[in-house]
């Protein structure tokens, strides 16, 4: 749920590409997906000839269709459409080459997000400290620095905090405090500096009330690099102070004793939701540092998920392969049994092992550690639909986009999966053709949710997709190893599967 992109206003109607809509005089158009790709193309470009080979790489990407299929989608977008003021069309065909967008066309920016409802108890987003060090190199220590102050804070009950993923939508963008606490729905604000050099560093930290625009807390730390961790602690220390009115010192984490051990792990954060080969480099990096400081816990956990992931990405993971994911999650439990992180992931693997208590206990055991972490109550929710408690599933993810607005891909994945199991799958395939998933896995879930709409066309498509990344799959397969606990969920999946084609 992303911030959304250009509007386009032409006569009476306002396109909204990254809605999927067209209003006619604010009512909606009953336009379909690839007529908003095909429309979104021509607006974007008016009064330039648009050859047929873009038009339709822009609404069947990566697919080889017939011309006659653009020839009917242009149709079907002139009758909605109608005519122009001044009777003519809106969209103009060059014989032999391609069509053309006659009208006028007014860009409205971006949509006005609803600002979300404050919480019931301080709320707070650390934006991402700027690195102003002149090496570029620095940027990970500084943003290291971002996703630690927020972890810090989260554990905090009294407080409710933005997810690292939402924080970072910010990087590099100069936007207003007051636009940006409405986007995320909290009241304050901390943003900062950071500079790294010859073992010293120089952090600036300021705590601002955007709802007056009073700055609450402002100090600067020059400190040996070495007391990197015990700054944290302050910086945690004083806004807990400002926020909470008692200064409260944060629970112990597991810090890493070794600094380029802690640069590895931040670096390999953010390669936990992409392709097959970042996964690789993320291993290679996990495996780096645990060889540099192998008390650290973070790096097991994250090393859990990634064998699970790269796995995922090749068809599924393989009982060896769960298993040393389980050893590695169980180990980093070990070594920090109050880190939520490490105990979401160990709660998740327990799940696909079929040791439901054993995961319910460690999913509760996350949340007490930490009430904001948002990636626990996401995870909870696959589990929990899988389980065939759809509502609560829903419930789970509800909280997790809530705590993390603007997400990684896997967020949509849970939300269309809860959806189609819902039954809800008109809300299923607008979800998971977001930008944000599209071009992932969850793409089974879609192609299932449109073969359930009877658009066995769009499903079958879908399909051909999905195995271009996922040559592997199998319904058997997926079905034998997902953690189901409800033979009636089980069987709706199997059945949206079969309808759209996908391998038995």
């Amino acid at each position: 749920m992303r911030p959304m992109g250009s509007r386009f206003a032409f006569g009476p109607f306002v396109l909204d590409p990254g809605a999927g809509t067209l209003l006619r005089n604010d009512d909606p158009v009953p336009i379909g997906h690839r007529g908003v790709k095909l429309l979104e193309a021509l607006v974007r470009r008016p009064g330039e000839i648009l050859g047929k080979a873009e038009l339709m790489d822009a609404a069947w990407p990566g697919r080889a269709v017939e011309e006659g299929n653009l020839t009917v989608q242009i149709a079907q977008l002139r009758k909605l459409l109608g005519p122009a003021a001044d009777g003519g069309e809106w969209i103009a065909t060059v014989p032999r080459v391609g069509y053309r967008f006659t009208g006028a066309i007014n860009h409205l920016g971006g949509v006005k997000r609803t600002p979300l409802p404050l919480p019931d108890k301080p709320s707070i987003a650390v934006l991402p400290f700027v690195n102003i060090s002149n090496d570029s190199e620095q940027e990970s220590f500084a943003d290291g620095l971002t996703e630690d102050l927020i972890t810090d804070l989260s554990r905090m009950p009294g407080l409710f905090v933005i997810a690292r993923n939402s924080a970072f939508a910010y990087k590099g963008k100069a936007m207003d405090v007051r636009a940006i606490a409405e986007e995320l729905g909290v009241r304050y604000l901390l943003e900062g500096s950071a500079r790294r050099a010859v073992g010293q560093v120089r952090i600036n930290a300021q705590l601002v009330d955007a709802v007056s625009g009073d700055h609450l807390w402002a100090e600067r730390f020059d400190r040996s690099l070495d007391d990197i961790f015990a700054v944290q602690d302050e910086v945690t220390g004083k806004i807990v102070e400002a926020l909470l009115g008692r200064l409260r010192a944060p629970p112990p984490r597991n810090r890493p004793k070794n600094l380029e051990a802690y640069d590895l792990c931040v670096r390999a954060r953010r390669l936990m939701d992409d392709s097959p080969q970042t996964a690789r480099e993320a291993h290679l990096m996990l495996t780096r540092a645990i060889s540099l400081d192998p008390d650290y816990a973070e790096a097991y956990r994250w090393l859990a998920i990634n064998h699970w992931m790269g796995e995922v990405h090749s068809g599924g993971p393989t009982q060896p392969t769960r298993s040393l994911a389980l050893e590695l999650a169980r180990k980093a439990v070990a070594i920090d049994p109050n880190d939520a992180g490490c105990r979401w992931i160990l709660a998740y693997l327990l799940a696909y092992e079929r040791s439901f208590d054993k995961a319910d206990a460690e999913f509760a055991k996350a949340i007490e550690l930490d009430p904001n972490e948002a990636d626990t109550f996401a995870a909870l929710s696959d589990i929990a639909v899988l389980a065939g408690r759809i509502g609560e599933g829903r419930e789970h993810i509800a909280k997790a986009f809530r705590l993390n607005p603007f997400p990684a891909s896997w967020y949509y994945l849970t939300l269309g999966q809860a959806q189609y199991a819902a039954g809800e799958y008109e809300s299923a395939v607008e979800t998971l053709r977001r930008d944000e998933t599209y071009r992932t896995s969850s793409r089974r879930f879609l192609a299932a949710s449109l073969a359930q709409l009877g658009r066995l066309d769009e499903a079958r498509a879908e399909v051909e997709l999905f195995l271009v990344a996922n040559p592997h799959f199998s319904t058997r397969h997926w079905a034998a190893t997902e953690p189901f606990r409800d033979a009636r969920t089980l069987a709706h999946f199997i059945d949206g599967y079969r309808k759209a084609g996908l391998p038995e």
